[in-house]
């Protein structure tokens, strides 16, 4: 197990190195920069004349290399996370990418990691009661739920709890982790319960629609799972139904959950885009939109590289515990 994480690690690096410079390359590739915003808020929120913001916004493209060609941009941003740790500086944020980063992936992880969490269990869960109930009403209920959540799209779901939230509860803090008398606090249960009256719209959309495809496919593949000869085998040697489905179907039913793990890991990052923005929480979703949208090339780039290495982690992460689940693919792998 040991030489198969070196090989995927260092596999990983030439993959990492690719995905770095077509990043690169499609956020440089639509005109402008981050100075045609500075030009056009001079303009028309300072009033300047066109002459006179273009002069300030061309000065500071060579103040911060923006005027260099694109592979000598591209090469001093490698440099510096090779030899600092410098992912450049964010010309909106006016600081390090790294602090941006540092400020928004660590509750972006953790809220996602939650979701993901209860996605799986609960759509998990579903599923094998769906395929052991088959045209049952609780089958029928279960399918109903699982076709909602797959079809309704988030931010629906969370324009509906917005105006839900604002024009029928009066609750006006729906833009933040925490109340104002919590912002700067210690740690505490009031504010563990405060975080949780902030987050649950999110939690709550995402896991439904996460349960919604785990369920689904936990639905198929035991339905197929069940019909199969080593199964009547074991039912036939006296099992119970309870051990047959739990101790022998169930495990070769979650390879392909377990193999969807190594791209859940960057969706997790990303799917939250659309209900961070409507509730406009201060998360990696809307830092990467707004970054693409004021051209702060750095903070994108890094971004996009760190979703890069979430989804080759992923499939590492995803292999093992499939070798684990699975001993013919230890076998196999020579681990």
């Amino acid at each position: 197990m040991f030489r198969f994480l070196l090989v995927r690690a260092a596999s990983a690096i030439p993959v990492l190195f690719v995905l770095s410079v077509v990043t690169f390359a499609i956020i440089q590739a639509p005109p402008g920069d981050y100075s045609d915003y500075i030009r056009s808020q001079l303009i028309n929120q300072g009033g300047a004349s066109f002459e006179a913001a273009d002069a300030q916004a061309q000065a500071y493209r060579k103040a911060h290399g923006l005027d260099k060609p694109l592979p000598v941009q591209y090469v001093n941003w490698v440099t510096g996370i090779l030899t600092r740790g410098d992912f450049g500086h964010s010309l909106y944020y006016n600081k390090p990418v790294a602090d941006v980063v540092g400020e928004r992936l660590p509750r972006t992880l953790a809220l996602a990691l939650v979701c993901h969490i209860l996605a799986s269990v609960i759509g998990i869960g579903f599923g094998i009661l769906a395929a052991t109930r088959q045209y049952s009403w609780i089958d029928s209920l279960l399918s109903t739920v699982s076709f909602l959540g797959m079809t309704v799209p988030r931010f629906l779901m969370a324009l509906i709890i917005v105006y839900v939230l604002v024009f029928h509860f009066n609750v006006s803090d729906i833009n933040s982790f925490h109340s104002a008398r919590y912002g700067g606090a210690p740690w505490s249960w009031g504010k563990f319960v405060d975080l949780l009256k902030h987050v649950w719209p999110v939690i709550a959309i995402a896991t439904f629609g996460g349960l919604a495809y785990n369920m689904r496919v936990m639905r198929g593949n035991l339905l197929d799972t069940l019909n199969a000869q080593y199964v009547e085998t074991a039912r036939a040697k006296g099992l119970s139904e309870g051990a047959v489905v739990m101790r022998h179907a169930v495990p070769n039913a979650l390879h392909p959950l377990i193999m969807y793990q190594g791209v859940v890991l960057p969706y997790m990052l990303t799917g939250e885009i659309e209900t961070a923005i409507i509730f406009a929480l201060p998360t990696v979703g809307p830092a990467i939109v707004g970054s693409m949208w004021v051209g702060d090339v750095y903070v994108t780039a890094t971004f996009m590289l760190v979703l890069s290495a979430t989804l080759i982690l992923g499939n590492i992460i995803a292999d093992m515990m499939l070798a684990a689940l699975d001993p013919r693919v230890r076998m196999g792998g020579g681990a």
